[in-house]
């Protein structure tokens, strides 16, 4: 059923916008605070990770890791995602969330306000489908998530992981079992989509856009 448009929010101080691109919300501007260094993905690089994403979105189960504005969970749900969690430490973000999801009549966002190391410490009911994982950069975060996304009850064989990192310095290598399915660099960061296989799987290439 197509969610409602509902009135225009309120501006507030010290505030961001954002712009759903696609999806019942398509066109839709909200506002998130300017806090915890928040950096929303763009909308040309939402564009493109979307169009990768098009035929498993609808009914997944989305986790929308250091969620900040809640851009990428909220485009998911916006585009047919069943649910979406999502997860960050920053009060104000995830209050601006909560917000934003009742002006939205939308009852399938659940929002945790901890640290991604906290949240990621416990196990699911269930896997997820797809993640969305954009850390602050060159603080070696992937490091410690890549193997406790890997780890037991995050993920099952064939759920999608995006990550975008630093495009310059080192960046651990990913789970081997997953495998990169497509990749993109625009300045000075990379956009990585990955499939995950079973765990005896070899990585194969990665195409590009």
């Amino acid at each position: 059923m197509p969610r409602k448009r509902p009135a225009k929010q309120p501006s507030r101080a010290s505030s961001g916008e954002l712009r759903i691109i696609g999806g019942d919300w398509r066109s839709r501007k909200l506002r998130f605070p300017d806090a915890g260094g928040v950096r929303p993905t763009p909308a040309r690089t939402r564009e493109t990770l979307f169009n990768w994403l098009s035929f498993h979105l609808a009914g997944s189960r989305c986790l929308d890791l250091f969620a900040g504005s809640g851009v990428l969970g909220l485009e998911a749900l916006s585009r047919g995602a069943a649910e979406v969690t999502f997860v960050d430490h920053t009060c104000a973000l995830t209050q601006a969330l909560r917000d934003n999801l009742r002006l939205l009549e939308c009852r399938l966002g659940r929002v945790e306000t901890q640290s991604v190391e906290r949240f990621l410490a416990t196990p699911p009911a269930q896997p997820f489908d797809i993640v969305f994982m954009d850390p602050p950069f060159r603080q070696g975060w992937l490091d410690s998530l890549y193997p406790a996304l890997a780890g037991d009850g995050w993920l099952h064989a064939g759920s999608w992981v995006y990550v975008e990192h630093e495009s310059d310095g080192a960046v651990p290598a990913a789970p081997t079992h997953w495998q990169l399915h497509r990749q993109k660099s625009a300045g000075q960061v990379s956009y990585n989509l990955f499939r995950v296989g079973e765990r005896n799987d070899a990585p194969s290439g990665a195409s590009s856009e």
